[in-house]
Order: C-alpha cells, then sequence, then structure tokens
C-alpha cells in the first residue's frame, strides 16, 4: 500500500514535473496568465496522462519495439484530441483561451517521458497510479505558477478582483512566467538544501 501512495505522491513531491524535473515548460509558462487557464491546462493534461499510461501499460506486451514511439505518440494523439473536443464542446471560454496549447499536449514530452520510462514497463494498476501522480503534480504547478502570476499581473484570483489598481504587468507577460517559475524552483531548492 505503502509503495502505492508513493507513486502518486512521487509526481507531485518529490519528481514533480515542472518544479523539479524542469518539463513541460511551454505550457507551464505561456499559459498561467490565470489560475483558471492553469487548471485547465493540468487536468487536461492529467487526463492524457491516465488515459496514455493506462492504455500503453495494458499493450505494452503486444506493441513491437522497432515501432512503439510511432505508436506512443498516435495514442497519445488520440486521447489528446478526445480532451481537446470535450473542451471545445463543454467549456468553450477555456478552449479560446488555452487555443493551441491543447493539441500539443500530444508532443508534451512530460507524457511521453511517462508512458516511454513508466507505463512501458510496468502493470496497468501502478501506471495508472504514475500517470494520476505525475498529472496532479503538473496541476499543481501550474495552479501555483498561475496563482502568483495572476495575483501579481492583475490584483485578482480566478477572475475575482480584490486589490484594485495594484497591477504588475510584467507578471502577465510572458517575462513574468519565467520570474515566477525562477522564484518557486529557486524556493523549492532552497527548502531541500535546508532539510538535508
Amino acid at each position: 500500500m505503502n509503495n502505492k501512495l508513493n507513486l502518486i505522491t512521487r509526481g507531485i513531491i518529490k519528481e514533480n514535473p515542472t518544479l523539479i524535473m524542469v518539463l513541460g515548460l511551454c505550457p507551464s509558462l505561456a499559459v498561467t496568465t490565470s489560475v483558471i487557464n492553469g487548471l485547465g491546462m493540468g487536468l487536461a493534461t492529467t487526463f492524457v496522462m491516465l488515459c496514455s499510461n493506462t492504455m500503453i501499460s495494458a499493450l505494452r506486451k503486444v506493441i513491437p519495439n522497432q515501432v512503439r514511439i510511432p505508436i506512443f505518440i498516435v495514442l497519445i494523439a488520440t486521447f489528446t484530441s478526445m480532451v481537446d473536443l470535450l473542451i471545445q464542446g463543454y467549456v468553450p471560454a477555456l478552449a479560446e483561451s488555452l487555443g493551441l496549447f491543447i493539441p500539443l499536449i500530444a508532443v508534451n514530452c512530460v507524457v511521453f517521458a511517462r508512458v516511454e520510462s513508466f507505463a512501458a514497463k510496468n502493470n496497468i494498476f501502478d501506471s495508472f497510479l504514475d500517470g494520476l501522480g505525475m498529472g496532479l503534480g503538473f496541476t499543481f504547478a501550474l495552479f501555483l505558477i498561475g496563482s502568483v502570476r495572476e495575483i501579481l499581473g492583475s490584483g485578482s484570483i480566478f477572475n475575482y478582483q480584490f486589490i484594485e489598481n495594484s497591477e504588475i504587468l510584467i507578471f502577465v507577460l510572458a517575462p513574468g512566467a519565467f520570474f515566477v517559475m525562477g522564484f518557486i524552483i529557486a524556493a523549492i531548492r532552497f527548502l531541500q538544501t535546508k532539510s538535508n
């Protein structure tokens, strides 16, 4: 049981794909101008990771090694298309704000890295838990970056304005994402060295 829990918490804390392994930076930096965008992208990626990990783990013994990468890409792209169509159909405002970044989940290195390094070598349940943990870790990172950027950049959270006329424009722009992520990673590394 402890090993199963470790599969989930590893992706959230110890091996967070964005804040520790520094993978998947394109959506992490581009869509985190608000908390809602960050959560939407994180949950969409989590869905794709869960489905891809589970399906590839289930098929791992029948996928020929020579064509495994094209098959992985096709399966990931299938689940990405599914989540893209679901978001367009049920949350069109989110689909409009995330734009091209939803289809780019198909080539996100966070998803592909977990499929290649874990799901292709482990059983279905463990692969599902690994996908859940990594997806939640990715979502948490996007939520954290989006929260800081939205609060500092526009004085709001979840589009609720609570500070008037206190916007710091750089945090809404692309360089703000680098600053926020850099400070968060530096804080995490500082805490890690303090605890060792």
